[in-house]
């Protein structure tokens, strides 16, 4: 019994120490396979951290704006404010732009807006107003016959008004004692014509002043029978539109008989606002209809556009004349017309369809497709629209032919914009460009070109024609007269030539070429902020960076050129740079917190 006790510790002992050596080999193992894997693969914890720190990093960068003010722009979630609401992330774009200026859809929701699009293009200037008014009576055809002789009226021949007369028709007859009177005055001085002709001549005179012709006078005097009853007469020839007498009415010398309207040729007075006025000159050709003449198109030339806006309708009068040989015209009748005609002083310019603009005015909202991007986004462009030809708007300022705007869906487009925490037409970020005049745009105009010498000294590394251009551009600077400025515009403008006289005279200090460049990145940023506050009178220049100038820090110049001239290195590195914005004649630019996306070129060394 006691062996068998003892065989089976034995056993029981070897199975105990086998499993031990089983753990130490599976743990050996495992720590073994372990090590060579982290020799095989050592960048697996490394990726997991750096991923890890991505993430970190990206919700730390994380913008919250306010979907109802997308000018608020915070660094950690909260609430707006302005209104209170909670503040929401702003969408990444996946085609990775951050401009709050540019709204990104999916296809499926262009397609749900039912957006489309067309491409800016020239057109020539000319268009067609349709126009409302009035047919009236020409003024100068206006004509009122009166009394030339005291009396009663006896008889009438016209008896209503709108009765046709004709020049020297009878139209009354008038009973007056003074003529009897002058009748016998007359028979008097016939018979003492020889002694006194004087008297002769003088009666006969005051009954011609009393507007009877000579055959009357003459057959007084050869009939030497006095007349009580003189005819009225019609001077002018038309339509009576008054009659102010009746049978028995004593009328006195003056007394307006009869109003008459001469209808051959009539007024077209139409009402042009003063969005047509562009569209209308004088002598164009007015095609018009009217209501009780159907299927009948009339024409008139414009002879008359009145130099005062009517204060309550916001519209000037423009006067057509038509000629109405079968009366068919009457005054009072309303007209529908329309005028073709060029825009004044206008060559071919840019148009868009009236579906595309978000109208706010004169500066209006338009938004155009970013080309070559995977998915669909468009961009809020703020336009400057010019007169209305049709269905059409010209542009003046802000697009250019060959750009895509959208024309249908764009409410769509802008509320999706708003809702997403990007800029829409009610909700826009600050304008940096200052309203001022044309003369001081051309002034500081004349500073960019003095400047754009000087740059090009740069590029060609010409010290000599650098110092020439130093001085051509400080005495452009001194000549500016800056009266026409008004309040922040006047302080800017102040503070801004300081920092130009400050730059010029360090960069006329300058003992070399090297020099000259370092000073001129402070010159440059100083142009920069004068062609934003203020805009150039010149189509388009640009706003370009090289990233290695000034020991790898990078600076800024402004080019009358798209193609990269770096004025920094010279022929050493003559296309170094990128074109970072585009500056439009006319289009204003926005503050740096929300700027507006100009268009880039290509980054090449």
């Amino acid at each position: 019994m006691n062996d068998i006790i003892e065989d089976k510790k034995t056993f029981m002992k070897e199975i105990f120490e086998n499993k031990k050596a089983l753990i130490i080999i599976v743990t050996g193992a495992l720590l073994i396979g372990g090590f060579i894997g982290w020799i095989i693969k050592p960048s697996g914890g490394h990726e997991t951290a750096a991923t890890s720190m991505s993430d970190h990093e990206a919700h730390k960068e994380q913008t919250w704006t306010c979907s109802m003010h997308p000018q608020i722009r915070q660094s950690e979630p909260g609430k707006c404010p302005i209104c209170g609401m909670d503040l929401i992330p702003v969408s990444t774009s996946r085609n990775g732009s951050t401009s709050p200026m540019v709204h990104e859809m999916t296809p499926e929701a262009v397609a749900l807006a039912n957006v489309h699009t067309s491409r800016v293009s020239g057109v020539s200037p000319e268009g067609e107003v349709h126009l409302t008014g009035k047919i009236r009576a020409d003024e100068r055809r206006l004509a009122s016959i009166t009394a030339k002789f005291p009396g009663r009226i006896e008889q009438l021949f016209v008896s209503f008004t709108g009765q046709l007369v004709r020049p020297g028709e009878r139209l009354a007859t008038i009973y007056s004692p003074e003529l009897v009177t002058a009748q016998n005055e007359l028979f008097e001085a016939i018979k003492s014509k020889a002694t006194y002709p004087e008297l002769y001549a003088s009666a006969r005179e005051k009954l011609r002043l009393w507007k009877l012709t000579e055959k009357q006078i003459d057959e007084i005097e050869r009939t030497g029978k006095i007349t009580d009853k003189f005819d009225v007469l019609a001077d002018k020839g038309g339509v009576v539109t008054q009659r102010n007498i009746a049978l028995g009415d004593y009328v006195s010398t003056g007394s307006v008989l009869f109003n008459v309207a001469d209808l051959s040729l009539v007024w077209v007075m139409i009402d042009a606002y003063e969005t047509d006025l562009p569209f209308t000159k004088m002598g164009d050709e007015v095609t018009f209809t009217v209501a009780a003449i159907p299927g009948k198109t009339f024409t008139a030339k414009v002879t008359y556009i009145d130099p005062v806006i009517n204060p309550d309708t916001r519209a000037a009068s423009v006067r057509a004349e038509a000629v109405n040989s079968n009366m068919e015209l009457k005054p009072e009748m309303f007209v529908n017309a329309r005028i073709r005609s060029a825009v004044r002083g206008s060559k071919q310019t840019l148009a868009i369809p009236r579906t595309a603009l978000l109208w706010s005015g004169k500066r209006s909202i338009v938004y155009v497709k970013v080309p070559d991007t995977e998915f669909p986004s468009f961009e809020m462009r703020e336009v400057t629209i010019g007169p209305r030809m049709g269905e059409m708007y010209l542009i003046e300022a802000g697009l250019e032919a060959g750009e895509e705007v959208v024309t249908n869906g764009v409410f769509a487009i802008d509320a999706a914009a708003q809702l997403s925490g990007n800029y829409s037409m009610l909700m826009r970020p600050k304008v940096k460009t200052m309203e001022t005049s044309e003369a001081f745009r051309e002034q500081i105009t004349k500073i960019a070109e003095a400047y754009f010498q000087l740059k090009n000294s740069l590029v060609a590394s010409d010290a000599s024609a650098a110092t020439k251009a130093l001085q051509g551009l400080t005495n452009t600077l001194s000549r500016v007269d800056m009266r026409s400025l008004k309040g922040r515009a006047h302080d800017h403008w102040m503070a801004l030539k300081a920092s130009l006289d400050k730059d010029l005279q360090q960069l006329t200090k300058a003992n070399d070429l090297e020099t000259i460049r370092h000073h001129f990145a402070g010159l440059s940023e100083n142009i920069l902020d004068m062609v934003e506050s203020f805009g150039l009178e010149k189509d388009k220049v640009y706003k370009d960076f090289c990233p290695m100038a000034l020991d790898n820090n990078g600076a800024h110049w402004l080019s009358e050129t798209e193609e990269i001239r770096n004025p920094y290195f010279g022929d050493a590195m003559l296309s170094c740079g990128e074109v970072k914005e585009t500056y439009r004649k006319g289009q204003r630019v926005f503050e740096k917190d929300g700027p507006v996306k100009q268009q880039s070129g290509v980054h090449a060394h």
